[in-house]
Protein backbone atom coordinates (compact mmCIF):
# COMPACT_ATOMS: atom_id res chain seq x y z
CA UNK A 1 0.00 0.00 0.00
CA UNK A 2 1.25 3.26 -0.64
CA UNK A 3 2.71 5.85 2.00
CA UNK A 4 0.48 8.55 -0.01
CA UNK A 5 -2.40 7.67 0.58
CA UNK A 6 -4.19 9.77 3.47
CA UNK A 7 -6.52 7.01 4.54
CA UNK A 8 -3.13 5.23 5.95
CA UNK A 9 -2.28 8.25 8.02
CA UNK A 10 -2.41 7.75 11.71
CA UNK A 11 -3.62 11.31 12.28
CA UNK A 12 -6.20 10.62 9.64
CA UNK A 13 -7.65 7.90 11.00
CA UNK A 14 -7.80 9.35 14.59
CA UNK A 15 -9.67 12.21 12.49
CA UNK A 16 -11.98 10.08 11.28
CA UNK A 17 -13.62 9.05 14.60
CA UNK A 18 -14.35 13.00 15.16
CA UNK A 19 -17.22 14.08 13.45
CA UNK A 20 -20.08 12.74 15.78
CA UNK A 21 -18.24 14.24 18.26
CA UNK A 22 -18.69 17.52 16.94
CA UNK A 23 -22.50 19.67 17.64
CA UNK A 24 -24.31 21.92 15.62
CA UNK A 25 -22.49 25.17 14.77
CA UNK A 26 -24.84 27.12 16.65
CA UNK A 27 -24.06 24.89 19.91
CA UNK A 28 -20.46 25.68 19.15
CA UNK A 29 -20.93 29.15 19.28
CA UNK A 30 -22.97 29.50 22.73
CA UNK A 31 -20.36 26.75 24.34
CA UNK A 32 -17.58 29.12 22.96
CA UNK A 33 -18.44 32.86 22.86
CA UNK A 34 -15.07 33.46 21.77
CA UNK A 35 -14.81 31.19 19.18
CA UNK A 36 -15.00 34.10 16.11
CA UNK A 37 -11.91 35.72 17.74
CA UNK A 38 -9.71 32.48 18.36
CA UNK A 39 -10.78 30.49 15.17
CA UNK A 40 -8.92 33.24 12.80
CA UNK A 41 -5.59 33.13 11.08
CA UNK A 42 -4.07 36.54 10.05
CA UNK A 43 -1.79 37.11 6.90
CA UNK A 44 -1.29 40.50 5.72
CA UNK A 45 -4.02 42.25 4.32
CA UNK A 46 -6.22 39.19 4.38
CA UNK A 47 -7.73 36.97 7.35
CA UNK A 48 -9.68 33.95 7.56
CA UNK A 49 -12.55 33.50 9.77
CA UNK A 50 -13.30 29.60 10.37
CA UNK A 51 -15.00 29.57 13.29
CA UNK A 52 -18.18 28.47 11.22
CA UNK A 53 -16.98 25.63 10.07
CA UNK A 54 -17.42 22.30 11.83
CA UNK A 55 -13.95 21.81 13.62
CA UNK A 56 -13.65 21.60 17.51
CA UNK A 57 -9.99 22.11 19.43
CA UNK A 58 -9.51 17.94 19.03
CA UNK A 59 -10.18 18.25 15.17
CA UNK A 60 -7.47 21.34 15.12
CA UNK A 61 -5.13 19.05 17.32
CA UNK A 62 -5.43 16.10 14.81
CA UNK A 63 -5.49 18.32 11.34
CA UNK A 64 -1.96 19.73 13.21
CA UNK A 65 -0.60 15.78 13.67
CA UNK A 66 -2.05 15.06 10.00
CA UNK A 67 0.28 18.12 8.39
CA UNK A 68 3.17 16.83 10.92
CA UNK A 69 2.65 13.48 9.48
CA UNK A 70 2.67 14.03 5.52
CA UNK A 71 5.68 16.39 6.27
CA UNK A 72 3.81 19.44 5.11
CA UNK A 73 6.54 22.56 5.96
CA UNK A 74 9.13 20.46 4.13
CA UNK A 75 7.06 19.39 1.18
CA UNK A 76 6.28 23.43 0.82
CA UNK A 77 10.23 23.88 1.04
CA UNK A 78 10.48 21.40 -1.75
CA UNK A 79 8.20 23.36 -3.86
CA UNK A 80 10.03 26.61 -3.41
CA UNK A 81 13.55 25.00 -4.08
CA UNK A 82 12.35 24.04 -7.53
CA UNK A 83 12.57 20.11 -6.72
CA UNK A 84 10.24 18.22 -9.59
CA UNK A 85 7.11 17.94 -7.75
CA UNK A 86 4.86 17.23 -10.81
CA UNK A 87 6.57 13.85 -10.47
CA UNK A 88 4.30 12.61 -14.18
CA UNK A 89 6.53 15.03 -16.15
CA UNK A 90 9.16 15.44 -14.26
CA UNK A 91 8.99 19.27 -13.71
CA UNK A 92 9.36 21.70 -10.98
CA UNK A 93 6.32 23.96 -10.50
CA UNK A 94 8.15 27.32 -9.94
CA UNK A 95 4.88 29.78 -10.45
CA UNK A 96 6.10 31.41 -7.14
CA UNK A 97 9.38 32.38 -8.93
CA UNK A 98 7.90 34.69 -10.99
CA UNK A 99 6.28 36.97 -8.52
CA UNK A 100 10.08 37.09 -6.64
CA UNK A 101 11.69 40.49 -5.99
CA UNK A 102 14.46 40.41 -8.51
CA UNK A 103 17.32 40.42 -6.46
CA UNK A 104 16.45 37.33 -4.76
CA UNK A 105 16.43 35.54 -7.60
CA UNK A 106 19.05 33.20 -8.08
CA UNK A 107 20.89 33.52 -11.18
CA UNK A 108 19.37 30.57 -13.17
CA UNK A 109 15.86 32.15 -12.62
CA UNK A 110 16.75 35.74 -13.84
CA UNK A 111 15.11 35.09 -17.12
CA UNK A 112 12.46 36.00 -15.16
CA UNK A 113 12.60 39.51 -14.64
CA UNK A 114 14.80 39.75 -18.33
CA UNK A 115 10.91 38.27 -19.01
CA UNK A 116 9.64 41.03 -17.08
CA UNK A 117 11.53 43.50 -19.01
CA UNK A 118 10.61 42.45 -22.32
CA UNK A 119 7.00 42.74 -21.62
CA UNK A 120 7.65 46.36 -20.27
CA UNK A 121 8.80 47.79 -23.33
CA UNK A 122 6.18 46.38 -25.20
CA UNK A 123 3.64 47.59 -23.08
CA UNK A 124 4.99 51.21 -23.17
CA UNK A 125 5.48 50.86 -26.60
CA UNK A 126 1.44 50.22 -27.37
CA UNK A 127 0.37 52.40 -24.74
CA UNK A 128 2.23 55.62 -25.65
CA UNK A 129 1.12 55.09 -29.55
CA UNK A 130 4.76 53.87 -30.49
CA UNK A 131 3.24 50.75 -31.75
CA UNK A 132 1.80 51.27 -34.80
CA UNK A 133 -0.80 48.70 -36.97
CA UNK A 134 -0.16 47.58 -40.30
CA UNK A 135 -1.58 51.43 -41.82
CA UNK A 136 0.36 53.46 -39.14
CA UNK A 137 -1.97 53.60 -37.03
CA UNK A 138 -2.23 53.86 -33.48
CA UNK A 139 -3.39 50.85 -31.68
CA UNK A 140 -6.76 51.40 -30.14
CA UNK A 141 -7.80 47.75 -29.27
CA UNK A 142 -6.16 44.56 -28.08
CA UNK A 143 -7.57 41.11 -28.22
CA UNK A 144 -6.46 37.92 -26.36
CA UNK A 145 -6.40 35.01 -27.48
CA UNK A 146 -6.09 32.12 -25.00
CA UNK A 147 -7.91 29.60 -23.16
CA UNK A 148 -8.14 28.16 -19.11
CA UNK A 149 -4.96 29.58 -17.91
CA UNK A 150 -4.34 31.96 -20.31
CA UNK A 151 -7.77 33.44 -20.46
CA UNK A 152 -9.09 33.17 -17.23
CA UNK A 153 -6.29 34.44 -14.85
CA UNK A 154 -6.14 37.81 -16.95
CA UNK A 155 -9.62 38.39 -17.27
CA UNK A 156 -10.43 38.11 -13.43
CA UNK A 157 -7.57 40.66 -12.94
CA UNK A 158 -8.37 42.73 -15.67
CA UNK A 159 -12.13 43.04 -14.16
CA UNK A 160 -11.13 42.75 -10.56
CA UNK A 161 -8.74 45.94 -10.73
CA UNK A 162 -10.40 48.21 -13.83
CA UNK A 163 -10.69 50.82 -11.22
CA UNK A 164 -7.12 51.34 -10.34
CA UNK A 165 -6.28 51.63 -14.45
CA UNK A 166 -3.50 54.18 -15.00
CA UNK A 167 -4.09 56.65 -17.09
CA UNK A 168 -1.33 55.48 -19.82
CA UNK A 169 -3.43 52.41 -20.49
CA UNK A 170 -6.87 54.35 -20.47
CA UNK A 171 -6.31 54.56 -24.61
CA UNK A 172 -6.65 50.64 -25.19
CA UNK A 173 -9.35 48.57 -24.94
CA UNK A 174 -8.43 45.02 -23.94
CA UNK A 175 -10.81 42.21 -25.35
CA UNK A 176 -10.88 38.31 -24.47
CA UNK A 177 -11.58 35.44 -26.62
CA UNK A 178 -11.43 31.78 -25.68
CA UNK A 179 -14.29 29.95 -27.19
CA UNK A 180 -13.01 27.41 -30.03
CA UNK A 181 -16.89 27.78 -31.99
CA UNK A 182 -15.65 31.08 -32.72
CA UNK A 183 -18.84 33.09 -31.06
CA UNK A 184 -17.19 35.70 -29.30
CA UNK A 185 -14.60 36.72 -32.55
CA UNK A 186 -17.91 37.04 -34.85
CA UNK A 187 -19.60 39.40 -32.36
CA UNK A 188 -15.70 41.20 -31.71
CA UNK A 189 -14.76 41.54 -35.42
CA UNK A 190 -17.63 43.12 -36.47
CA UNK A 191 -16.39 45.73 -34.09
CA UNK A 192 -13.04 46.04 -34.54
CA UNK A 193 -10.96 48.03 -36.95
CA UNK A 194 -8.41 45.96 -38.68
CA UNK A 195 -5.93 48.66 -38.98
CA UNK A 196 -5.94 49.54 -35.18
CA UNK A 197 -6.61 45.60 -33.17
CA UNK A 198 -3.57 43.89 -31.93
CA UNK A 199 -3.95 40.22 -31.14
CA UNK A 200 -1.92 38.53 -28.08
CA UNK A 201 -1.84 34.97 -28.76
CA UNK A 202 -1.14 33.09 -25.50
CA UNK A 203 -0.48 29.74 -25.23
CA UNK A 204 2.24 27.31 -23.07
CA UNK A 205 2.39 24.64 -25.74
CA UNK A 206 1.48 27.22 -28.84
CA UNK A 207 -0.24 24.22 -30.10
CA UNK A 208 -3.09 24.55 -28.56
CA UNK A 209 -6.37 24.09 -31.18
CA UNK A 210 -8.97 26.20 -29.37
CA UNK A 211 -6.50 29.20 -29.30
CA UNK A 212 -4.91 28.73 -33.18
CA UNK A 213 -8.16 28.25 -34.51
CA UNK A 214 -8.67 31.62 -33.22
CA UNK A 215 -5.50 32.80 -34.48
CA UNK A 216 -5.76 31.22 -37.70
CA UNK A 217 -9.50 33.26 -38.17
CA UNK A 218 -8.21 36.62 -37.15
CA UNK A 219 -4.78 36.20 -39.32
CA UNK A 220 -7.30 35.60 -42.06
CA UNK A 221 -9.35 38.59 -41.12
CA UNK A 222 -6.27 40.60 -40.93
CA UNK A 223 -4.96 39.47 -44.19
CA UNK A 224 -7.86 40.47 -46.05
CA UNK A 225 -6.97 44.11 -45.28
CA UNK A 226 -3.40 43.91 -45.24
CA UNK A 227 -1.85 41.36 -48.05
CA UNK A 228 2.08 42.05 -47.02
CA UNK A 229 2.49 38.93 -44.37
CA UNK A 230 5.56 39.87 -42.79
CA UNK A 231 3.89 43.88 -42.03
CA UNK A 232 0.78 42.33 -40.78
CA UNK A 233 2.83 39.53 -38.07
CA UNK A 234 4.54 42.39 -37.08
CA UNK A 235 2.27 44.86 -36.35
CA UNK A 236 -0.52 42.69 -35.20
CA UNK A 237 -0.13 39.82 -33.49
CA UNK A 238 2.29 39.35 -30.06
CA UNK A 239 2.96 35.90 -28.55
CA UNK A 240 3.13 34.40 -25.30
CA UNK A 241 4.53 31.01 -25.07
CA UNK A 242 6.97 28.55 -23.74
CA UNK A 243 7.36 27.20 -27.50
CA UNK A 244 9.63 30.10 -29.21
CA UNK A 245 9.98 27.75 -32.42
CA UNK A 246 6.54 27.24 -32.82
CA UNK A 247 5.28 31.01 -32.68
CA UNK A 248 8.22 31.57 -34.86
CA UNK A 249 7.09 28.76 -37.14
CA UNK A 250 3.24 30.42 -37.29
CA UNK A 251 5.09 33.32 -38.44
CA UNK A 252 6.08 35.87 -35.14
CA UNK A 253 9.15 37.96 -35.52
CA UNK A 254 11.55 37.18 -32.67
CA UNK A 255 10.75 41.01 -31.21
CA UNK A 256 7.02 40.23 -30.73
CA UNK A 257 7.55 36.84 -28.91
CA UNK A 258 7.50 37.04 -24.98
CA UNK A 259 8.58 33.89 -23.06
CA UNK A 260 7.95 31.20 -20.11
CA UNK A 261 9.11 28.02 -19.05
CA UNK A 262 8.14 24.64 -19.16
CA UNK A 263 8.23 24.90 -14.85
CA UNK A 264 5.21 27.33 -14.82
CA UNK A 265 1.61 25.82 -15.39
CA UNK A 266 -1.23 27.17 -17.17
CA UNK A 267 -3.26 27.50 -14.78
CA UNK A 268 -0.69 28.97 -12.50
CA UNK A 269 0.98 31.10 -15.51
CA UNK A 270 -1.18 35.06 -14.70
CA UNK A 271 1.84 36.13 -13.14
CA UNK A 272 4.59 35.40 -15.93
CA UNK A 273 4.09 36.98 -19.66
CA UNK A 274 1.05 35.53 -19.70
CA UNK A 275 -0.01 38.55 -18.03
CA UNK A 276 0.36 41.02 -20.64
CA UNK A 277 -3.42 41.66 -21.23
CA UNK A 278 -3.41 42.91 -17.29
CA UNK A 279 -0.44 45.08 -17.94
CA UNK A 280 -2.31 46.43 -21.16
CA UNK A 281 -5.23 47.00 -19.59
CA UNK A 282 -3.94 48.64 -16.60
CA UNK A 283 -0.59 49.29 -16.48
CA UNK A 284 2.59 47.66 -15.93
CA UNK A 285 3.19 49.24 -12.48
CA UNK A 286 -0.31 47.71 -11.23
CA UNK A 287 0.73 44.19 -13.04
CA UNK A 288 4.40 44.63 -10.69
CA UNK A 289 2.39 45.70 -7.44
CA UNK A 290 -0.04 42.20 -8.11
CA UNK A 291 3.31 40.16 -8.21
CA UNK A 292 4.21 41.81 -4.88
CA UNK A 293 1.14 40.80 -2.69
CA UNK A 294 1.54 37.41 -4.70
CA UNK A 295 5.15 37.66 -2.81
CA UNK A 296 4.01 38.17 0.25
CA UNK A 297 1.96 35.33 0.64
CA UNK A 298 4.06 33.51 -0.61
CA UNK A 299 6.98 34.31 2.21
CA UNK A 300 3.72 33.56 5.22
CA UNK A 301 3.03 30.10 3.11
CA UNK A 302 5.82 29.23 3.31
CA UNK A 303 7.28 30.35 7.08
CA UNK A 304 3.96 30.05 9.11
CA UNK A 305 3.35 26.59 11.03
CA UNK A 306 0.21 24.94 9.86
CA UNK A 307 -2.71 26.48 12.20
CA UNK A 308 -1.32 29.83 11.74
CA UNK A 309 -0.78 29.31 8.01
CA UNK A 310 -3.98 31.03 5.80
CA UNK A 311 -3.71 28.70 2.46
CA UNK A 312 -2.52 25.54 4.97
CA UNK A 313 -5.68 26.52 7.28
CA UNK A 314 -7.68 26.37 3.95
CA UNK A 315 -6.28 22.99 2.45
CA UNK A 316 -6.44 21.34 6.08
CA UNK A 317 -10.28 22.35 6.45
CA UNK A 318 -11.36 21.30 3.08
CA UNK A 319 -9.23 17.65 3.81
CA UNK A 320 -12.16 17.95 6.76
CA UNK A 321 -14.78 18.66 5.17
CA UNK A 322 -14.29 16.36 1.96
CA UNK A 323 -12.86 12.92 4.07
CA UNK A 324 -14.48 13.46 7.26
CA UNK A 325 -17.59 15.02 6.54
CA UNK A 326 -18.26 13.96 2.99
CA UNK A 327 -19.41 17.19 2.00
CA UNK A 328 -18.53 17.08 -2.06
CA UNK A 329 -19.69 20.82 -3.14
CA UNK A 330 -17.78 23.96 -2.09
CA UNK A 331 -19.30 27.41 -3.58
CA UNK A 332 -17.10 30.54 -3.73
CA UNK A 333 -19.37 33.23 -2.89
CA UNK A 334 -16.95 37.00 -3.82
CA UNK A 335 -19.61 39.58 -2.41
CA UNK A 336 -17.84 42.32 -4.60
CA UNK A 337 -18.80 42.86 -8.50
CA UNK A 338 -15.35 43.07 -8.79
CA UNK A 339 -14.68 39.91 -8.55
CA UNK A 340 -17.14 38.30 -10.52
CA UNK A 341 -14.81 35.99 -12.33
CA UNK A 342 -13.36 34.81 -9.37
CA UNK A 343 -15.31 31.78 -8.58
CA UNK A 344 -14.81 30.77 -12.77
CA UNK A 345 -11.24 31.02 -12.44
CA UNK A 346 -10.89 28.85 -8.98
CA UNK A 347 -12.63 26.36 -10.59
CA UNK A 348 -9.81 25.28 -13.15
CA UNK A 349 -7.83 25.77 -10.20
CA UNK A 350 -8.93 23.62 -8.12
CA UNK A 351 -10.60 21.27 -10.33
CA UNK A 352 -8.24 20.70 -13.23
CA UNK A 353 -5.45 20.65 -10.09
CA UNK A 354 -6.85 17.66 -8.18
CA UNK A 355 -9.69 16.26 -10.06
CA UNK A 356 -7.19 12.75 -9.22
CA UNK A 357 -8.13 9.76 -8.89
CA UNK A 358 -4.38 7.91 -8.33
CA UNK A 359 -1.71 8.74 -5.96
CA UNK A 360 1.10 11.01 -7.47
CA UNK A 361 3.08 7.73 -7.73
CA UNK A 362 0.11 6.40 -10.29
CA UNK A 363 -1.64 4.18 -7.68
CA UNK A 364 -5.61 3.92 -7.74
CA UNK A 365 -7.22 5.99 -4.62
CA UNK A 366 -9.97 4.69 -2.14
CA UNK A 367 -10.87 8.17 -1.09
CA UNK A 368 -12.77 11.47 -2.49
CA UNK A 369 -10.32 14.13 -3.47
CA UNK A 370 -11.24 17.70 -5.09
CA UNK A 371 -14.92 18.92 -4.91
CA UNK A 372 -16.98 20.32 -6.88
CA UNK A 373 -16.37 24.12 -6.98
CA UNK A 374 -19.01 26.33 -8.35
CA UNK A 375 -19.96 30.36 -6.99
CA UNK A 376 -21.36 33.42 -8.58
CA UNK A 377 -20.93 37.08 -6.91
CA UNK A 378 -22.98 36.49 -3.62
CA UNK A 379 -25.50 39.24 -3.84
CA UNK A 380 -26.61 37.72 -7.15
CA UNK A 381 -26.42 33.81 -5.78
CA UNK A 382 -28.66 34.69 -2.93
CA UNK A 383 -31.52 34.94 -5.73
CA UNK A 384 -30.05 32.02 -7.48
CA UNK A 385 -28.93 28.93 -5.50
CA UNK A 386 -29.25 30.04 -1.65
CA UNK A 387 -32.07 28.09 -1.35
CA UNK A 388 -30.47 24.96 -1.80
CA UNK A 389 -28.19 26.22 0.37
CA UNK A 390 -30.52 26.80 3.21
CA UNK A 391 -33.15 24.57 2.83
CA UNK A 392 -31.75 21.75 0.49
CA UNK A 393 -30.45 18.18 1.20
CA UNK A 394 -27.02 18.62 0.11
CA UNK A 395 -24.41 19.96 2.35
CA UNK A 396 -22.45 22.85 0.99
CA UNK A 397 -19.27 24.04 2.34
CA UNK A 398 -18.98 27.83 1.25
CA UNK A 399 -15.89 30.45 1.18
CA UNK A 400 -17.28 34.07 1.70
CA UNK A 401 -15.23 36.94 0.31
CA UNK A 402 -15.19 40.25 1.43
CA UNK A 403 -13.51 43.35 1.34
CA UNK A 404 -14.02 45.68 4.55
CA UNK A 405 -13.39 49.08 2.73
CA UNK A 406 -14.69 50.40 -0.66
CA UNK A 407 -15.56 53.71 -2.43
CA UNK A 408 -12.12 55.75 -0.58
CA UNK A 409 -13.48 59.64 -0.28
CA UNK A 410 -10.44 60.54 -1.50
CA UNK A 411 -11.05 59.09 -4.83
CA UNK A 412 -13.93 61.41 -5.64
CA UNK A 413 -16.85 58.98 -6.61
CA UNK A 414 -19.92 60.89 -7.81
CA UNK A 415 -22.44 59.90 -4.89
CA UNK A 416 -19.89 58.69 -2.66
CA UNK A 417 -22.41 58.39 0.48
CA UNK A 418 -24.75 56.49 -1.96
CA UNK A 419 -22.37 54.08 -2.55
CA UNK A 420 -20.56 53.80 0.55
CA UNK A 421 -24.28 52.75 2.04
CA UNK A 422 -24.95 49.97 -0.56
CA UNK A 423 -21.32 48.63 0.43
CA UNK A 424 -22.71 48.48 3.80
CA UNK A 425 -25.93 47.21 3.07
CA UNK A 426 -23.61 44.12 0.50
CA UNK A 427 -21.33 43.52 3.94
CA UNK A 428 -24.67 43.08 5.95
CA UNK A 429 -25.77 40.69 3.40
CA UNK A 430 -22.63 38.80 3.44
CA UNK A 431 -22.46 38.46 7.24
CA UNK A 432 -26.14 37.28 7.44
CA UNK A 433 -25.75 34.95 4.84
CA UNK A 434 -22.70 33.08 6.78
CA UNK A 435 -24.54 33.36 10.05
CA UNK A 436 -27.91 31.61 8.75
CA UNK A 437 -25.58 28.74 6.99
CA UNK A 438 -24.20 28.40 10.17
CA UNK A 439 -26.32 28.66 13.00
CA UNK A 440 -30.38 27.86 10.82
CA UNK A 441 -32.97 28.62 13.36
CA UNK A 442 -30.84 29.84 15.76
CA UNK A 443 -30.05 33.12 13.93
CA UNK A 444 -33.79 33.64 13.18
CA UNK A 445 -37.42 33.79 15.41
CA UNK A 446 -38.25 30.26 16.04
CA UNK A 447 -41.25 29.43 14.37
CA UNK A 448 -43.06 25.81 13.92
CA UNK A 449 -43.83 26.33 9.93
CA UNK A 450 -41.74 23.73 8.84
CA UNK A 451 -41.70 25.80 5.53
CA UNK A 452 -39.54 27.95 7.55
CA UNK A 453 -37.43 25.92 9.18
CA UNK A 454 -33.80 26.87 8.56
CA UNK A 455 -31.62 23.51 9.61
CA UNK A 456 -28.23 25.54 9.65
CA UNK A 457 -24.71 23.82 10.31
CA UNK A 458 -24.00 24.28 6.76
CA UNK A 459 -19.65 25.06 6.96
CA UNK A 460 -18.05 28.27 5.74
CA UNK A 461 -15.35 30.54 5.83
CA UNK A 462 -14.56 33.92 5.50
CA UNK A 463 -11.93 35.39 3.61
CA UNK A 464 -11.73 39.31 4.90
CA UNK A 465 -9.27 41.67 3.01
CA UNK A 466 -8.59 44.96 4.12
CA UNK A 467 -9.94 46.46 0.88
CA UNK A 468 -9.34 44.52 -2.71
CA UNK A 469 -6.17 46.39 -4.40
CA UNK A 470 -3.54 44.93 -6.61
CA UNK A 471 -1.52 43.87 -3.60
CA UNK A 472 -4.40 42.01 -1.90
CA UNK A 473 -6.02 40.33 -4.73
CA UNK A 474 -1.92 39.04 -5.50
CA UNK A 475 -2.33 37.66 -1.95
CA UNK A 476 -5.49 36.42 -2.73
CA UNK A 477 -5.27 33.96 -5.49
CA UNK A 478 -1.69 33.29 -4.25
CA UNK A 479 -3.52 31.76 -0.85
CA UNK A 480 -6.03 29.67 -3.51
CA UNK A 481 -2.56 28.94 -5.16
CA UNK A 482 -1.12 27.81 -2.12
CA UNK A 483 -4.05 25.69 -1.05
CA UNK A 484 -4.40 23.38 -3.94
CA UNK A 485 -0.79 22.58 -3.06
CA UNK A 486 -0.92 21.93 0.24
CA UNK A 487 -4.22 19.60 -0.29
CA UNK A 488 -2.66 17.81 -2.96
CA UNK A 489 0.03 16.95 -0.62
CA UNK A 490 -2.43 15.58 1.72
CA UNK A 491 -4.08 14.11 -0.56
CA UNK A 492 -0.86 12.33 -1.68
CA UNK A 493 -1.78 13.16 -5.31
CA UNK A 494 -0.02 15.42 -8.11
CA UNK A 495 -1.70 19.23 -9.09
CA UNK A 496 0.56 19.89 -11.81
CA UNK A 497 -0.72 17.81 -14.75
CA UNK A 498 -3.54 17.46 -16.69
CA UNK A 499 -3.75 14.36 -18.53
CA UNK A 500 -7.68 13.43 -18.93
CA UNK A 501 -7.48 17.83 -20.06
CA UNK A 502 -5.18 15.99 -22.68
CA UNK A 503 -7.08 12.62 -23.88
CA UNK A 504 -10.31 15.09 -24.99
CA UNK A 505 -7.96 17.08 -26.72
CA UNK A 506 -6.65 14.09 -28.43
CA UNK A 507 -10.23 12.30 -29.10
CA UNK A 508 -11.71 15.84 -30.52
CA UNK A 509 -8.69 15.50 -33.18
CA UNK A 510 -9.88 12.08 -33.88
CA UNK A 511 -13.50 12.75 -34.42
CA UNK A 512 -12.93 16.00 -36.70
CA UNK A 513 -12.35 14.54 -39.94
CA UNK A 514 -15.87 12.39 -39.08
CA UNK A 515 -17.73 15.50 -39.72
CA UNK A 516 -16.00 17.24 -42.51
CA UNK A 517 -19.06 16.19 -45.44
CA UNK A 518 -17.35 13.72 -46.87
CA UNK A 519 -16.92 11.91 -43.76
CA UNK A 520 -18.38 8.20 -42.54
CA UNK A 521 -19.27 8.25 -39.21
CA UNK A 522 -19.89 4.72 -39.70
CA UNK A 523 -16.61 3.61 -40.84
CA UNK A 524 -14.86 5.00 -37.23
CA UNK A 525 -14.80 2.47 -34.22
CA UNK A 526 -17.47 4.92 -31.84
CA UNK A 527 -20.29 4.37 -29.97
CA UNK A 528 -23.47 4.00 -31.16
CA UNK A 529 -24.65 7.37 -29.53
CA UNK A 530 -21.44 9.37 -30.80
CA UNK A 531 -22.11 7.72 -34.68
CA UNK A 532 -25.71 8.48 -34.25
CA UNK A 533 -25.26 11.92 -33.71
CA UNK A 534 -22.17 12.92 -35.80
CA UNK A 535 -24.29 11.57 -38.43
CA UNK A 536 -27.49 13.92 -37.41
CA UNK A 537 -24.85 17.07 -37.31
CA UNK A 538 -23.59 16.13 -41.15
CA UNK A 539 -27.29 15.63 -42.20
CA UNK A 540 -28.58 19.22 -40.60
CA UNK A 541 -25.62 20.75 -42.11
CA UNK A 542 -25.78 19.56 -45.57
CA UNK A 543 -29.64 20.41 -45.32
CA UNK A 544 -28.61 23.65 -44.15
CA UNK A 545 -25.90 24.33 -47.21
CA UNK A 546 -28.85 23.32 -49.76
CA UNK A 547 -26.73 19.82 -50.02
CA UNK A 548 -30.05 17.74 -49.81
Amino acid sequence: MSDDLLTQRKAFKELQALPESIPHLADLFADRPGRGVEYRVEAGSLSLDYSKQRVSDPVLAGLQQLADEVDLPGRVAALFAGEPVNISENRAALHSALRTPTHRLPDHLQCVEEQLQRMTLLVDKIQLGVWRGFSGKRITDVVNLGVGGSDLGPLMVTQALKEYTLPAARTLKVHFASTIDGSQLFDLLEHLNPETTLFTIASKSFTTIDTLSNANTVRSWLGSYCQDSELLHRCHFIGMSASPEKMSAWGLPEANQLLFWDWVGGRFSLWATIGLPIALSLGMPVFRQLLAGAHQMDEHFRSAPPLQNLPMMLALLGIWNVNCLDIRAHAILPYDGRLKYFPSYLEQLEMESNGKSVTRHGEPLNYATCPVLWGEIGANAQHAFYQLLHQGTQPVASDFILAAARYDSARHYAHYEELVAQHELNIANCLAQSRVLALGNAAVEVTDNPFRHYPGNQPSSTLLLDQLTPESLGALIAAYEHKVFAQAVLWGINPFDQWGVELGKQVALQLQPLLASCGDATEAQLDSSTQSLARSIQRLRQAQRGDV
